[in-house]
């Protein structure tokens, strides 16, 4: 067999490495391994030979019909329809990534192209490395990508170099963004990045460790009032960290970065942190994506603040480039759709800047976004590192 399985490998790894296996498994009834999380989550504590026992699947057989699907696969790529083949990459933020997908692929099989597609788009809990790695190791820069954050789109060693080649263009559409952030001019006015929507952040309250402190409504109340130790951060989501960082290092420089650092208690995945007033180490306050705030329970001691001066906002980019941009317009119209702005708004708590979506979120409610001027006056990678380096050595008690 041209790709080896190793059967006592888990089913995370099979899966990862074999596009074929993963094809093969959803079809024989895992259907859990089609939410890339779950994937990572259960996959990763099951080999593919017991996975395939709990469902009384012949190893052997799997084996033979994995062998031939991927000779079948070989067989169509060596004898491709088409000279040209456009590339989609990316990830897609964890709770609307299914029925984002489910949208795309119902739309892709009623299409016919005059070139070969090859997509892969993952949860945004995979990480970005896989993405960083593949731009390295290819000539070739993808005709579309989309992920939410910073780093990959300005990090001047991958995506940010092709910026001042003006590789990219807004092929959206869109002239004007949603009401909602009118006065935030979200849109790139050199034209070439587009954005679908954004991932807030807003404060959880645990009103039963607040211990007679006020409730913060503001960052800066946050910063400024009686939390050290006592503030979860959503390290391990580094879309939304780093526009944290950002956020406050351009408000309020290195200062405000140690602050943070200070106020910070421990890491927690967001949905532990719903439930944190069940655990022992309890903060009082959890910095958190807006949606899991669904979690939260009636009758629970957590209350959400959205922050008086603006909920800091992770964009979620698309980025298409512009050689090819006849070829990828009609798949940038399907992401950049109201059809895709209402699963981004009303699945995920993750408002559209589609103009027809109601992104059900008061007009009260204010934003905070990093601004064109300051991703254009700074190398935003290196201050990305920057802040990271002065939060950790503050933590570790190594900068005060």
């Amino acid at each position: 067999m041209e790709k080896f399985i190793d059967i006592k490998d888990t089913l995370f790894n099979v899966t990862e490495k074999n596009k074929e296996a993963l094809e093969l498994l959803i079809s024989l009834g895992f259907d859990n391994l089609k939410d890339d999380n779950l994937r990572k989550i259960i996959g990763s504590s099951i080999s593919l030979e017991n996975a395939l026992r709990s469902k009384k699947i012949n190893v052997d057989t799997f084996l033979l019909q994995l062998k031939e699907k991927i000779q079948l696969n070989e067989q169509n790529r060596f004898q491709n329809k088409h000279r040209e083949t456009v590339r989609i990459s990316g990830v897609l933020p964890c709770p609307v990534k299914v029925p984002m997908m489910e949208t795309f692929e119902k739309w892709l099989n009623q299409q016919k192209f005059d070139y070969n597609l090859e997509y892969e788009l993952k949860a945004a809990s995979m990480g970005i490395d896989w993405i960083k790695e593949d731009l390295k190791e290819s000539a070739e820069v993808p005709d579309l990508f989309i992920s939410a954050g910073f780093d990959l789109f300005f990090d001047k060693n991958l995506l940010g170099k092709y910026k001042s080649e003006n590789l990219f263009e807004d092929i959206t559409g869109i002239e004007k963004y949603n009401e909602d952030f009118e006065e935030y001019n979200l849109k790139d006015p050199m034209g070439q990045y587009s954005m679908i929507g954004v991932v807030p952040a807003v404060f959880l309250i645990n009103k039963d460790e607040l211990k007679g402190r006020k409730i913060p409504e503001s960052w800066e109340e946050l910063m400024e009032g009686d939390f050290e130790n006592n503030v979860s951060l959503p390290i391990s989501d580094f879309d939304l960290f780093n526009a944290l960082l950002l956020n406050i290092y351009k408000r309020n420089g290195e200062e405000g970065i140690k602050k943070l650092a200070r106020i910070f208690q421990k890491n927690m995945h967001p949905s532990e942190m719903v439930k944190s007033h069940m655990k022992r180490e309890r903060p009082a306050i959890t910095i958190m994506p807006y949606f899991f705030t669904w979690m939260v329970r009636e009758g629970s001691p957590m209350e959400l603040v959205w922050p008086k001066d603006g909920a800091i906002v992770s964009p979620i980019f698309m980025l298409s480039r512009k050689d090819t941009k006849e070829k990828t317009k009609p798949i940038v119209d399907v992401f950049a759709s109201k059809e895709i702005g209402e699963i981004l708004a009303h699945k995920g708590k993750m408002p559209s800047v589609h103009p027809e979506v109601d992104n059900m979120i008061s007009k009260d409610k204010k934003y905070m976004w990093l601004g064109w001027d300051f991703i254009k006056e700074n190398d935003i990678s290196s201050l990305i590192k920057k802040c990271e380096n002065i939060f950790n050595q503050v933590v570790k008690g190594e900068n005060k």
